[in-house]
């Protein structure tokens, strides 16, 4: 185990609690501290729900480990089913919970409550919160799914299930939106969408639809695996983001419900925009792109095929997907990056330096200190990629998003030329902070753009508090390092120089100047080092 500040998946029970709080009729009994009851904080706040997540916990503490910890769920138990008299009950341990072993399952069962509960075995320093998601939606289909029923067979509109959206999923809620009108222009009926909305009496109807569409495969693939087992139910698995997966989405569900496709082959704007005076400050951008396995494989294709970028860098944090990502990284010709430490992640982006970051909010920040435009396309998100505007991914209204989204950081055309030409101006220079935090900004710094100087420790961010800047050692020939020297020093009029070089490749620069110092053993690079390392690179 790692400790770590950030995270990307929380423990397998925040995924449970997922599927719990996207469904109608369905409650939690979370064996749990009282440290661990933070399901509102998670729900209410973050994805600004109206209301209270339906999880209810037993919440023992340090005192009550020397009692009968089993009663006091036992009691939790039957107090949220008179409270709340769901449909069905889930039951699980935190992952702190899981230690004392009171085995939730078999204290539920000796319980006989008049309603279905689905007992939750989610280990907790195995798995984490998308396979508890998967695991927990699957468990509720195969418990409320009669085996007595099958997929439907005969004439008639033709029926699918939209399999995957939950709550505290990046844009779940529109995308479901989108992915309606396509069918329904299709002239397909929807059965059941799950869990997203959906009650367990929801789940025992899904066989009554000739296919199914698994939206999320982080999700949904373990149950469309099983109903496609049980009941003979096909699935479509590509996922429409971006319009030419949309297309090859709308084929794939026509081919399936024996439908035309045309009516539903509209167009976005994207294509046209990617054609339009504006490519010229697409083609060739360098973008770094990390999420989930589904968002970030399908933005690569996005911002490769659609966009003209060109991918330098291609991970995903849910391992129970690294054979997709490893394939679509060779499609692209990059090494892939499969990893759910975010240091590694920061690691490979001041490597590659890339000119855009696809990611998640985690990726956010990490651009943000590191100056590089950022778009968010995965979860994790913070609450500000919860809008209030209908803002899907997924669908042809999905790639106008996209393009709108992933273009708006970056900097473009007269923008670019704007900036170079008043770089010097008072408002405009590097030595000014950005003009829409007001006068307090803090200041560009080479430090800081270089991405290898000191954390912020007080004072103006990206120094450390009462740092000196490099001294100057005016003209002649660079000194060379003695022992316990520091390597790499820049001068002054070696810094101002660097900041003539278009902000796009000043980073690469940099570090090509920094390495040709370095195995040089210059302690101080000057405007001479600059050059001589730029003819260098340049042979």
């Amino acid at each position: 185990m790692q400790l770590t500040v950030w995270t990307y998946e929380g423990p397998p029970h925040v995924g449970a609690m997922r599927i719990a709080t996207a469904m109608e009729g369905v409650h939690y009994v979370l064996h749990a501290p009282q440290g661990d009851t933070y399901a509102d904080l998670l729900f209410t706040m973050i994805e600004r729900r109206a209301k209270r997540p339906p999880v209810t916990y037993t919440t023992f503490q340090a005192r009550d480990l020397g009692k009968d910890t089993a009663e006091l769920f036992q009691q939790a138990a039957r107090d949220a089913f008179a409270r709340f008299q769901p449909q069905a009950m889930l039951v699980g341990a935190s992952c702190t919970a899981e230690l004392i072993q009171d085995d939730p399952a078999g204290l539920a069962e000796a319980m006989r409550l008049p309603c279905p509960v689905i007992a939750l075995e989610l280990p907790s320093y195995q798995r984490k919160e998308n396979w508890g998601a998967a695991e927990t939606f699957y468990q509720l289909v195969r418990r409320m799914c009669s085996a007595s029923n099958s997929a439907p067979v005969g004439e008639g509109m033709k029926k699918a299930n939209i399999l995957g959206p939950t709550a505290l999923g990046f844009r779940h809620r529109d995308d479901v939106i989108e992915i309606r009108r396509l069918l329904e222009t299709l002239g397909i009926g929807i059965n059941v969408v799950a869990p997203l909305g959906a009650t367990p009496a929801d789940l025992a109807r899904l066989p009554e639809a000739d296919f199914n569409i698994c939206l999320y495969p982080e999700i949904a693939d373990t149950a469309c695996r099983w109903l496609e087992k049980t009941f003979g139910q096909k699935a479509v698995r590509t996922v429409p983001i971006g319009h030419a997966a949309t297309r090859d989405f709308i084929a794939e569900v026509a081919a399936l419900a024996g439908v035309d496709p045309a009516p539903a082959l509209d167009t976005s704007n994207l294509p046209w925009w990617s054609r339009s005076v504006d490519s010229t400050y697409l083609t060739g951008k360098r973008v770094f792109i990390f999420g989930d396995a589904t968002h970030a494989i399908a933005a690569a294709r996005v911002a490769q095929d659609e966009l003209g970028f060109e991918i330098v860098g291609l991970g995903c944090y849910n391992r129970e997907f690294a054979r997709d990502l490893r394939d679509a990284a060779k499609l692209y010709g990059v090494e892939p990056l499969i990893t759910d430490d975010y240091l590694a992640v920061e690691d490979a982006i001041q490597a590659l330096q890339p000119e855009l970051v696809l990611g998640t909010q985690m990726e956010r920040h990490i651009a943000k200190r590191l100056r590089i435009p950022c778009a968010v396309i995965s979860a994790p998100v913070h609450v500000q990629d919860f809008p209030a505007r209908y803002s899907p991914q997924m669908g042809f209204e999905g790639a106008n998003v996209l393009f709108d989204s992933w273009v708006h950081p970056l900097v473009m055309g007269l923008e670019e030329h704007l900036l170079t030409m008043f770089r010097d101006d008072f408002e405009f220079s590097d030595a000014a902070g950005a003009s829409h935090l007001g006068a307090g900004a803090a200041p560009f710094l080479p430090e800081l753009a270089r991405g290898g100087g000191p954390r912020p420790q007080g004072g103006v961010e990206g120094l450390a508090e009462n740092e000196p800047p490099p001294p100057s050692l005016g003209d002649g020939p660079p000194p060379r390092a003695g022992f316990g020297e520091e390597l790499g020093k820049w001068s002054p009029e070696a810094e101002r120089e660097l900041l003539k070089i278009p902000f796009f490749v000043r980073g690469k620069a940099r570090r090509n100047t920094e390495k040709f110092a370095a195995d040089r053993h210059l302690a101080t690079i000057t405007l001479d080092t600059l050059y001589d390392a730029k003819a260098h690179h340049a042979r």
